[in-house]
C-alpha cells in the first residue's frame, strides 16, 4: 500500500493545500499467485469533520487496510472548519475544491478511473454534510455518496444566536460559513433543496449510504433527511447502530461503506508484520 502526502497549489482556495492519498499500487504477488489485472483505481474522496484535517481518517480508523484489500484509492483533503461550501468573498471555494478541482487534479496525478460509477464521496459529521451537499451538487461526477453522522444543520439555522459557549453552534460562525442565514435554506447549501431539484430535473442521482449512532445528538436530523429523500422517491441505504459521535462508530461504519461500494474483493497486500506466506 502506497501512502502519499501531497501539497499542491489550489486555484479554488488560492493557496497551497495538503492531502493524504491511499493508493494500492504496490501489491506483491508470489509465484503461483494469479497476476492482478491492471486497471485504473476506483476512488473514495473522504472528508473529515470539524476540528479535523487530512490525517484524521488514517489515525482514527482502519481505512488503509480495508482500502488495500478492495483495491480502492482514497483521497483525504483538508477542509478546515468550513463545511465544504463556497465562501467566494474570501476565496474559500471549498465546494468547488472537493467537488471539481480535487477530482480533476488527482486524476492527473494518479491512475484513477474517470468513470462516474467508480467515483465516491464520503465523510463524517461536517464531512458527511459535505459529502451529501457536494455529491448532489456534482452528481455528474460522483456515483456514490457515503455519509456518517452527518451534520445536517441547515434546518432552523436562521434562528441561531450568539448566546452559546461553543463557537461552532453560534450565529457568527454559521454566518461566516453559510453567509446570510435567511438565504441558506432553499439554496445549493441545503441538501434537501438540491435533492428536490435533481428529482425535478429527472437526472440520475448518486446511490446514497447513510449511518448514524443511536446515542448521537445528530440522529434526529439524519432520520429526517433519510425520510425526506424517500419521500422524493430516492432510495437510501440507511443504518443505525450503537454509538455516539465518536471514532469507534466511524471505524465500524467506514468498513460498511467500503463493503457497500461495488468493489472487487481482492486479497490485502503484504505489509510489515504480515508476510502472508
Amino acid at each position: 500500500m502506497a501512502l502519499i502526502q501531497v501539497n499542491f497549489m489550489s486555484k479554488s482556495l488560492m493557496r497551497t493545500v495538503p492531502m493524504q492519498v491511499i493508493l494500492p499500487v504496490d501489491k506483491l504477488t508470489f509465484p503461483g499467485m494469479p497476476k492482478k489485472k491492471e486497471s485504473k483505481f476506483k476512488t473514495l474522496y473522504l472528508l473529515h469533520g470539524v476540528f479535523g484535517n487530512y490525517t484524521d481518517w488514517l489515525s482514527g480508523t482502519c481505512i488503509q487496510r480495508w482500502a488495500e484489500k478492495k483495491d480502492l484509492a482514497v483521497v483525504m483533503p483538508s477542509g478546515d472548519n468550513m463545511f465544504y461550501v463556497d465562501q467566494s468573498g474570501v476565496n474559500n471555494m471549498y465546494g468547488e475544491f472537493v467537488g471539481k478541482e480535487l477530482v480533476e487534479i488527482t486524476r492527473k496525478m494518479f491512475p484513477l478511473s474517470d468513470k462516474r460509477e467508480d467515483t465516491c464521496i464520503g465523510g463524517l459529521s461536517m464531512g458527511g454534510y459535505g459529502a451529501i451537499r457536494n455529491g448532489l451538487k456534482y452528481h455528474e461526477t460522483f456515483g456514490h455518496i457515503a455519509a456518517l453522522s452527518s451534520a445536517l444543520i441547515i434546518d432552523g439555522i436562521e434562528n441561531r444566536t450568539n448566546d452559546t459557549p461553543a463557537f461552532i453552534e453560534s450565529r457568527a460562525y454559521a454566518e461566516g460559513v453559510f453567509g446570510d442565514l435567511a438565504k441558506a435554506k432553499d439554496s445549493d447549501k441545503d441538501p434537501k433543496w438540491l435533492a428536490a431539484k435533481l428529482v425535478e430535473k429527472k437526472v440520475e442521482i448518486p446511490r446514497i449510504f447513510m449511518a448514524c449512532g443511536l446515542e448521537d445528538t445528530l440522529l434526529g436530523p439524519n432520520r429526517d433527511f433519510k425520510e425526506y429523500l424517500e419521500g422524493l422517491g430516492i432510495k437510501v441505504d440507511y443504518e443505525e447502530g450503537p454509538g455516539a459521535h465518536e471514532w469507534d462508530f466511524w471505524n465500524r461504519y467506514i468498513k460498511k461503506v467500503v463493503d457497500w461500494l461495488p468493489l472487487e474483493n481482492n486479497a490485502a497486500g503484504i505489509n510489515s508484520g504480515n508476510v502472508g506466506i
